[in-house]
């Protein structure tokens, strides 16, 4: 890669970082001429945190209200700086302000090749998700609300009250649409309990 002023480098990694809660990595970095002497030279002069290997932050952008879900974002890149994990089931239910649960670990859903060891506030779900299912927030991903509705109905720990109350929820709002709810859920016989629901609701 070429030389680029700094100003010009600057403006473009602080662009990404905005997009990114503030975050950016090694190899992003690396993309606008930022090497790793760079790096250690903006980590000593206070411009940059150095928060996780390979990871860092722009001090003067605020956290985010869901700074726990961006990093565990980064935390599940691939070697391609990919992230891998996608917020799911109760944890997505808050997200998309569906219930009132508060789950006390989080909640996300991985492909099946991940290989990485969570820490323990940290369930793990080893499904493929296809990205017509997935939505982008700032720093990170998160299941559609028909995904997520999907993801609660057919995990038994879920109160029927709970699964009932969002489904209402994200009717009411719009979020979802009853046809297609419905479709979804014959598909499967894990979800048979969301069809008897959405058949009950006027």
């Amino acid at each position: 890669m070429g030389y680029r002023p700094a100003k010009t480098a600057h403006r473009k990694l602080t662009a990404l970082a905005q997009s990114q809660a503030g975050y950016f990595t090694a190899k992003q970095a690396a993309e606008f001429g930022y090497k790793y002497p760079h790096l250690d030279y903006h980590v000593q002069s206070g411009n940059f945190e150095r928060v996780g290997h390979g990871l860092y932050r722009l001090p003067g952008i605020p956290l985010s209200d869901h700074d726990d879900l961006v990093r565990l974002s980064f935390w599940s890149r691939d070697r391609n700086d990919n992230p891998q994990a996608v917020v799911s089931h109760q944890t997505a239910l808050a997200i998309h302000d569906l219930s009132d649960l508060l789950p006390s670990r989080i909640h996300l859903t991985v492909p099946t090749t991940f290989r990485k060891k969570p820490g323990r506030e940290v369930v793990l779900h080893r499904v493929m998700v296809d990205p017509s299912a997935v939505e982008e927030r700032e720093g990170f991903f998160v299941t559609t609300p028909l995904r997520t509705l999907m993801d609660i109905a057919a995990d038994p720990k879920i109160a029927d009250e709970h699964l009932k109350r969002a489904t209402a929820e994200a009717l009411k709002r719009g979020l979802v649409r009853k046809p297609r709810l419905l479709a979804a859920a014959k598909k499967s016989p894990e979800t048979t309990r969301l069809s008897r629901m959405i058949a009950a609701m006027r």
